[in-house]
């Protein structure tokens, strides 16, 4: 979609693409208000400002609209299912081994119970043990700083969908 398209947008159309790129309703009423945007710098500027502007309710609210990472199974097919729209994303999981995704699945779980949220990451270009390295390196963090870390880390992703939603 062009940004003149996005521009064109009905509110409901606008929000409801926003919301594909990030969870927020706060963030994507905030975003939706600065249309029309003259170019993309500045969408991606008036994103940035919305989502510093966000606290821990509108964190926990953008994560809780990513798939959680449960069994092997799950993991294959949230990978599969975000292919198509947001290319590369997470494609790191698709040729991982079984030992590997039952360590990312298993480690998954142990974060959500430590920190109430599921384990957040821009995976955009990262293989799954990788991913799972940061993983395992990130359970040390305590609650407060993990928290605004996965926040940085969703902003990352949100920018990354944005730049697919209007190349």
């Amino acid at each position: 979609m062009t940004l003149e398209t996005f521009n064109a947008l009905s509110a409901d159309g606008a929000r409801a693409e926003l919301l594909r790129c990030c969870g927020c309703a706060r963030w994507a009423d905030a975003v939706l208000a600065g249309r029309p945007y003259g170019d993309k710098a500045a969408l991606l500027a008036a994103s940035d400002a919305a989502w510093g502007r966000a606290g821990e309710a509108e964190w926990r609210e953008a994560f809780s609209h990513h798939p959680r990472i449960g069994g092997k199974d799950a993991l294959r097919e949230k990978f599969a299912a975000t292919r198509a729209w947001a290319k590369g994303e997470q494609s790191g999981a698709a040729a991982a081994s079984e030992a590997v995704l039952d360590a990312l699945a298993a480690g998954n779980a142990a974060y959500e119970r430590k920190f109430g949220h599921i384990f957040i990451v821009c995976a955009t270009g990262k293989s799954a043990a990788e991913m799972l390295d940061l993983l395992q390196s990130r359970m040390t963090n305590d609650a407060a700083s993990e928290l605004r870390l996965a926040a940085g880390e969703q902003n990352k992703i949100t920018k990354i969908r944005l730049e697919k939603l209007i190349p």
